[in-house]
């Protein structure tokens, strides 16, 4: 109906059109006849030869107004030819129920009509399948998957950087906008992470806390180079603004660069050598928050992380069509959670000072279910600590993750660990050694503080760019060895358990813009001295890029 529609209107603009144009010649050449016909008696005047110049103006117009006509109608033609078109596709999608579409892709009309033999359409007296996808659940589907789907294909539309090299680099990361407010005394303002005592502050104490930060937005930089012995090879580099405050009038809102993570990788089939900055591989996951992008959510809130020097190697085998195990192992740089000296020259940490690195390794099971990946992971490390004098502590941990898709919009993720000496990994609320008496003094003696602690988040994506989240993390360092010693800490006071938990709705109205609001409560218990709380209340603006 739509294409005899087009068809029938085409035909009559046509027939307008070939109408005019014929009336205008006519009427020219009648117009021009007498023009060029004066009578003998009389030679043309000056205003014979000026009427005669704005009648082929006025002729030239018209032509031009034609020609934008015939133009706007091809352009109509093609318009249509273009929505038949789509219209064909999604009706090939319909023709085939058991095409699935994963990660919000949808496969072209070309495949699905090309492989008619993999679909198994069930015949008249079979019941349908309660997992197959109902004709409006697809329509759902696709109408949902809209806005990504333009901002991926907009994406292969944008401009390469210009690099010192022939390879290609993407330049990305997020200009983040936080407003937030404060109940309570917390350490840090903008992305608080424990509650401090309010007799430690008295001088900063006040019943709220109201202000505005960018120092949370990120810059990436990422290259693709050559193949070196069948590899891919790649780097990228992340920074953000949250490396501290300058010494000037309102330097709080003056943040200052700071090197996040880099990497560079080789990239076989079915292995990869990774060497760099970057998290800790054998505890990889973290709870969704766009308020703590500086620090991951729940950080010292039973969510080990640490940005330290590494190298690993990844192996990655099939098991099945839809199942993966993957093996990891290496080294890391032995961090203490140490608080460096003003300068220039870095000094070694308390790890460093061991003369060997950290030993880790993680292994990990993946499923794919309900077009999302089933992953339960254990990872564990090692590692030594000289504290001078040699006085030497082992520091260890084991791990463990999942995350398990419940159904098509829930997703239930988490994180458990049990170590010890583990405040350079945000483990025992950033406390990581015991002593019995003065640092300095030989005969004091050190221990590693062992402690406890995880997370879990459960996610609800009501649609593919809106979701919400609700997480809650512990950290449990042992009071019973507290008791025994003091503790060196990174923060002021001995910590014997963080809790916070926090919800969060994230909405991401372009593929460039997203809003999110948080809100997370924090309780720090302090040793033999009861507990602090306080809330925090952040709203997120954030433009990708």
């Amino acid at each position: 109906m739509r294409g005899r529609a087009f068809q029938k209107f085409l035909c009559n603009a046509c027939l307008f059109a070939g109408s005019f144009f014929v009336y205008a010649v006519n009427g020219s050449g009648q117009e021009l006849a007498k023009l060029a016909a004066p009578e003998p008696s009389s030679p043309p005047t000056a205003t014979d030869i000026h009427e005669l110049s704005e009648f082929i103006q006025e002729l030239q117009s018209q032509m031009q107004a034609l020609n934008s006509q015939l133009s706007d109608l091809r352009a109509e033609q093609q318009r249509a030819s273009e929505e038949a078109s789509e219209l064909r596709r999604e009706l090939d999608l319909l023709r085939v129920p058991a095409a699935p579409v994963e990660n919000g892709a949808v496969p072209p009309a070309s495949e699905s009509s090309a492989q008619p033999a993999v679909a198994q359409p069930h015949s008249p007296a079979s019941p349908a399948s309660p997992q197959e996808p109902t004709t409006s659940d697809r329509l759902a589907r696709l109408e949902e998957n809209l806005d990504v789907l333009e901002g991926k294909v907009n994406d292969q539309y944008q401009t390469k950087i210009e690099s010192g090299s022939k390879y290609r680099v993407r330049l990305s990361g997020i200009a983040l906008f936080n407003l937030y407010e404060n109940r309570g005394t917390v350490e840090n303002q903008d992305f608080p992470q424990l509650v401090q005592s309010p007799a430690s502050e008295a001088l900063f104490v006040s019943p709220g806390s109201f202000g505005g930060s960018l120092r949370q937005s990120q810059i990436r930089l990422q290259a693709f180079g050559p193949e070196i012995a069948g590899a891919k090879t790649s780097a990228d580099v992340a920074f953000d603004f949250a490396g501290g405050f300058p010494t000037a009038p309102n330097g709080a809102v003056m943040g200052l660069v700071r090197l996040r993570t880099g990497t560079i990788r080789l990239d076989w089939e079915n292995t990869s050598l990774v060497g760099g900055q970057d998290r800790l591989f054998f505890a990889p996951l973290a709870p969704t928050s766009v308020a703590t992008l500086a620090v991951p959510a729940l950080s010292y809130a039973g969510n080990l992380w640490a940005w330290t020097p590494q190298v690993r190697v990844e192996h990655r085998i099939a098991l099945s069509d839809s199942s993966t195990l993957s093996i990891q192992g290496g080294i890391l740089d032995s961090l203490t959670g140490d608080i460096p000296l003003e300068g220039y020259g870095r000094d070694p940490s308390w790890g460093e000072e061991s003369g060997q690195p950290v030993y880790a390794t993680r292994i990990a099971w993946s499923h794919r279910a309900f077009d999302q990946n089933l992953t339960l992971g254990a990872g564990g490390y090692y590692g030594r600590q000289n504290w001078g004098f040699n006085r030497t502590i082992d520091g260890w941990g084991g791990t463990l993750d999942a995350t398990l898709p419940l159904g098509k919009r829930f997703e239930l993720t988490g994180a458990f660990y049990r170590a010890r000496g583990a405040g350079g990994f945000g483990g025992g609320i950033g406390q990581t050694a015991l002593l019995n008496g003065s640092f300095i003094g030989p005969a004091t003696t050190f221990r590693g503080l062992d402690s406890m602690g995880g997370w879990a988040q459960l996610k609800f994506k009501l649609r593919p760019n809106f979701e919400f989240n609700g997480a809650m993390g512990i950290d449990n360092p042992f009071a019973s060895e507290l008791r025994q010693f003091h503790a060196n800490s990174i923060y002021r006071g001995t910590y014997t358990r963080n809790l916070s938990p926090m919800v969060n709705f994230i909405y991401q109205i372009r593929s460039d813009v997203l809003i999110s609001t948080e809100y997370r409560w924090l309780n720090t218990s302090i040793l033999d001295a009861g507990s602090n709380s306080a809330s925090h209340i952040n709203l997120s603006l954030g433009y990708l890029f």
